[in-house]
């Protein structure tokens, strides 16, 4: 197999990988605290502390994940992640207590931490051939997401049975970290990063032209000055994270408190959704080659932020469901743009910069669910809308600001031009 073919094959592997464990993800990122309140009678405040304990373990679990992306195999420490978040999603299917549940969850913080940062590295590879291979990786992950969120509550509706979702959880990532296991392998991580920083032309100006320096040499020192030099982006990001949480914690509340919908009617609100952000991020990356991404990111922040004050005046879930394909599209624009750009800059120590950006999209995620709680029960719903749509709209700023302190190009160069925009073949 030549290396063009290996590479093609590999990134295949790490897209269908992807799908297969996104989804158990998301589903049980809906699920876990209903089911906890339900079969494990757990009060609110234990509810809260089981989904911060995941949370908590995999942001500290990044920089380690980092450093494993660049100095071991990627489609290894992947495959070991998925395989560490198949055995979470067991544990839950056999927890009869609170405590065996704390444990699946900080399995699921370690797995999540190897899987993602891991993965993303792999997909991060194919940047310069292929521009549009973030996008692609989100319509992939989006596409499992709601797959999984259909076929889960039908199952559920069916069996009536949480533990029965959760095996069902467990075989797909299992399944997806046998992929990763098989996927072609890189030769060195190390001798590619020293390739991909050679490759570079003498005067890019979307890199950092320093010999690279491996985790092994002066880490700590050099980790520092990469958080440092992506700050523009990672403050960006935690906005974005932020956001996306506040509103999606804030809308299930609404939904469940306010408008009565029980678990399935809520998920069906989210799925149009969903099911865009599956198939758009192709087609807004198209858009976004056209515009320039400083001028994406402040369209989709406009978007999103016009979506989350509209909601002050939606009639009902109907509505608030065709609301949300609103917000789809901002993310689809928004999302690949901050992975792409920080694989740009950090291209020769790819697993380090993967790791502290989605650490940052952790912190933005923690903040953001905190502040849904507390808005939605000391402020009216409008009001709520209001902040929200706020905090949304400052990302017009931000993302364009970031974009220009970090140096990377406001377009892809010519030669990464030639992506695919028909979606995934995984």
């Amino acid at each position: 197999m030549n290396q063009g073919t290996a590479g093609r094959t590999r990134l295949g592997s790490a897209f269908t990988a992807a799908g297969l464990t996104n989804g158990p993800v998301e589903l049980l990122d809906f699920l876990i605290p209903l089911w906890a309140g339900i079969a494990l009678h757990a009060t609110p405040a234990q509810v809260g502390f089981l989904v911060s304990v995941e949370l908590i373990v995999s942001f500290f679990a990044r920089p380690v994940a980092g450093y494993l992306a660049d100095t071991r195999k990627r489609e290894i420490v992947a495959g070991l992640g998925a395989l560490l978040y198949g055995l979470s999603c067991l544990g839950y299917a056999l927890a009869g207590s609170l405590s065996v549940a704390y444990g699946a969850a900080v399995v699921g913080g370690l797995g999540g931490a190897l899987l993602w940062v891991a993965l993303r590295a792999m997909v991060g590879e194919q940047l310069e051939s292929d521009s549009g291979v973030f996008a692609r990786l989100m319509s992939v992950q989006e596409t499992g997401a709601w797959i999984a969120f259909v076929a889960g509550l039908l199952l559920l509706g069916r069996s009536d049975s949480f533990p029965v979702v959760f095996l069902a959880c467990a075989g797909a990532c299992l399944i997806g970290a046998l992929i990763l296991f098989l996927s072609p392998r890189q030769t060195s991580n190390a001798h590619q990063a020293l390739q991909d920083v050679q490759a570079l032309p003498a005067d890019d100006t979307t890199g950092d032209h320093r010999r690279p320096q491996l985790p092994s040499h002066r880490a700590t020192r050099s980790t520092r000055a990469m958080v440092q030099s992506l700050s523009p982006m990672l403050i960006a990001t935690v906005v974005t994270a932020l956001a996306e949480a506040m509103i999606a914690i804030l809308l299930i509340l609404y939904l469940q408190r306010e408008l009565d919908l029980g678990v399935i009617e809520i998920a069906y609100v989210f799925l149009p959704g969903a099911i865009a952000l599956g198939v758009l991020p192709p087609l807004m990356h198209a858009v976004v080659l056209r515009i320039g991404r400083r001028r994406a990111m402040a369209g989709g922040s406009v978007l999103s932020g016009l979506f989350a004050i509209s909601l002050a005046y939606a009639a009902g879930p109907v509505v608030i469901a065709a609301l949300w394909i609103l917000c789809g599209v901002a993310w689809a624009m928004v999302i690949p743009i901050e992975q792409a750009v920080v694989t740009e800059k950090y291209l020769h120590r790819l697993g380090a910069a993967m790791g502290i950006y989605t650490a940052s999209t952790l912190i933005g995620a923690a903040v953001g669910a905190a502040l849904a709680g507390i808005l939605f029960d000391v402020v009216s719903w409008p009001i709520t809308c209001l902040i929200a749509g706020v905090v949304l709209l400052s990302g017009a700023v931000l993302g364009p600001w970031a974009i220009t302190r970090l140096g990377v190009a406001d377009k892809p160069r010519p030669s990464s031009l030639a992506t695919r925009t028909a979606g995934p073949a995984a």
